[in-house]
């Protein structure tokens, strides 16, 4: 007979060990995002490699060309952004001299309205700054750890196209002969909802940055494209991303013209792309593959950032979108399932009947 434990047990023992797992994922933060991010490409490059192999390339050159060409597009990008910025720091010394003289206004006008002296205020602001610097050298070691997971993406990538067949038998002999078409089923729809919704996400991303940098070129405010191209990558980041990429022109538009009607102008602009993203093109384009409600979203990307800044913020929802559909699959995890998908879709109506007294 299967020994029954108390909640209180099982409840201690699964928090133990999700907090054994957190300190873990912290801990290993340098050796799994690039290993995280190397599966996700190894998946989209999965289908070329196929039709590759069907034109009868050797499996070692078809995994080759198909990593060159992914890694060749990511590069191209990541050279028009990059000059894109470079023009941007042209100007640099012309926007910190326009920002400190609009900021030495906003002082003389906060001083004159709620009558904190401005000593008082540098003072706040040499006490933030402080309390920044540990922020911003954990977000320049983000960065550096950015580069080098650029070094290894594609030696990772490679390696998992080649031994996919080796890991899918591992899996395989793991649960057994009773299961195997239960763990097929799971990776099946983990490799599916994993295309789907990265495909849909750099479609998303590119109709985005397209309306963005639209709606900054008709408002007239310099740096349109690297702005809209910003703006479409902060997007990628559910609720939170949104709202920077609207801070980020309005800033730049304060700095670099006068009035107020440019900056409402963007964020008018910027909230319809919104709108539009949320209720058109998620719906048309992404079609919600990975079926996660809003809470859950920003408590995991929250969660991702923390253990692993940037990275982590970006493969938190296809991560917690794997455990969804794995969930789903085995019967025991199947409340959680549903605790991590949309109302609508897990919700149902219980019809309650009143009892009638027997006399």
């Amino acid at each position: 007979m299967k020994k029954q434990y108390p909640f209180y047990i099982k409840s201690t023992v699964i928090l133990f060990g999700l907090i054994l797992l957190l300190y873990a994922l912290s801990s290993l933060r340098d050796i799994l995002t690039p290993i995280c991010f190397s599966f996700m490409l190894a998946i989209l490059l999965n289908r070329l490699v196929v039709k590759l192999e069907h034109f009868k390339i050797s499996k070692f050159w078809a995994i080759l060309i198909a990593v060159l060409f992914g890694f060749i597009l990511i590069a191209g990008v990541a050279y028009f952004i990059s000059s894109q910025i470079l023009s941007f720091g042209d100007d640099l010394p012309l926007l910190k001299k326009k920002f400190f003289l609009l900021f030495s206004r906003f002082q003389h006008s906060f001083q004159h309205t709620f009558g904190f002296a401005i000593k008082q205020q540098d003072q706040w602001i040499s006490e933030a700054e402080t309390g920044m610097k540990p922020l911003i050298g954990q977000t320049l070691g983000t960065v550096a750890g950015t580069l080098g997971v650029l070094f290894l993406l594609p030696v990772y990538t490679f390696l998992l196209l080649y031994y996919k067949n080796l890991f899918l038998r591992f899996l395989y002999e793991i649960f057994g002969d009773t299961d195997t078409v239960k763990v097929a089923e799971v990776l099946q729809e983990t490799k599916v909802a994993i295309q789907r919704y990265m495909v849909g996400l750099l479609l998303e991303g590119v109709v985005v940055a397209l309306l963005n940098t639209t709606a900054l070129f008709l408002l007239g405010v310099k740096y349109a494209i690297l702005l809209g191209i910003i703006g479409a990558l902060l997007n990628l980041l559910p609720y939170i991303g949104g709202v920077i990429a609207i801070l980020l022109p309005v800033i730049v538009a304060t700095i670099t013209k006068d009035g107020i009607q440019t900056q409402l102008g963007v964020t008018a602009a910027f909230l319809f792309i919104q709108f539009i993203d949320n209720h058109l093109l998620i719906p048309l384009i992404v079609s919600s593959k990975i079926q996660i409600n809003a809470f859950i979203s920003i408590v995991i990307v929250l969660l991702g950032g923390a253990l692993w800044g940037i990275s982590g913020m970006f493969l938190s929802i296809p991560f917690i979108g794997v455990l969804k559909i794995i969930f789903d699959r085995i019967e025991e995890l199947k409340p959680w399932g549903k605790l991590l998908g949309t109302e609508e879709a897990t919700v149902q109506k219980i019809p309650f009947r009143k009892k009638r007294n027997k006399i």
